[in-house]
């Protein structure tokens, strides 16, 4: 696998993560990651390179495709950090999220903190502040040949008539996160009764299984990124396409027709 660097100069690089790729080593896990692609590109042998993970500011979910930033020099690192401390980083993501959310814009605050063992994450008393805000961009509804088409591929009534109360309205959103908490953005649009199409986390069972047909991974993306560039001070911003698969996604649904 090769990086997809977006910009690159003497004190920063962008890539752009796909799907799939962790992003930070760790013992657990053992296939490639995001830091050891950079490592490789930074011509890295012993070192774990700068903050010790080859320059890593930030992190991405690793079913979470899109923009994340390394530094290449430890003064960027500290200022990038600091940046992302003080709140002055802001990221933007695409979502495309079960139901028809019936409000244009809108902020969702719940405190975020671990849930069991195995890597879930929930609105809990006493997890951390988080906030993030979301806009709509679009409604959707699925496309009726389409949508029928892939129930031939479930096997029994109650799941059918379940599929067509829950998995025929969709919401395309814009989300900002205003803080920066593990699996937020899923857990707080889960929290308000929208889960992310394809989330094998978050989203109920019967929906997931029928999500993957359409969309085989998390429609989650991280879009747009806007900073003060460590060097210059000056603000830069940052923006990546929708992948094809997601794309290939919609293609499945058309804007929902508001009744008069």
């Amino acid at each position: 696998m090769k990086l997809q660097i977006v910009f690159e100069d003497e004190q920063i690089l962008i890539v752009n993560k796909p799907t799939g790729l962790v992003v930070n080593r760790s013992d657990t896990i053992k296939e490639q990651t995001l830091q050891d692609l950079l490592s490789k590109y930074f011509n890295l042998e012993s070192s774990l390179g700068i903050g010790n993970r080859a320059g890593i500011v930030h992190r991405l979910d690793r079913e979470t495709s899109g923009l994340l930033t390394a530094a290449k020099t430890q003064k960027a690192f500290e200022n990038l950090q600091n940046q992302f401390r003080e709140r002055k980083v802001k990221k933007e993501y695409l979502c495309l999220a079960h139901g028809e959310i019936n409000r244009d814009s809108g902020i969702i605050e719940g405190d975020v903190g671990r849930i069991g063992k195995f890597g879930k994450f929930g609105i809990v008393k006493k997890g951390r502040e988080s906030k993030t805000e979301f806009k709509v961009i679009e409604k959707y509804e699925f496309k009726t040949k389409n949508f029928d088409e892939l129930l031939l591929e479930v096997h029994t009534k109650s799941r059918i008539n379940y599929l067509k109360k829950q998995a025929k309205k969709y919401t395309f959103l814009n989300l900002i996160p205003k803080t920066g908490r593990t699996h937020q953005i899923r857990v707080h649009i889960k929290s308000i009764g929208y889960p992310a199409v394809s989330d094998l986390i978050y989203t109920p069972k019967k929906l997931l299984r029928f999500d993957l047909i359409f969309c085989p991974r998390l429609f989650l993306h991280a879009s747009k990124i806007k900073f003060s560039h460590p060097d210059s001070n000056k603000n830069v911003e940052f923006k990546s396409d929708m992948p094809n698969d997601l794309k290939d996604a919609l293609s499945y649904l058309t804007p929902l027709r508001i009744a008069d």
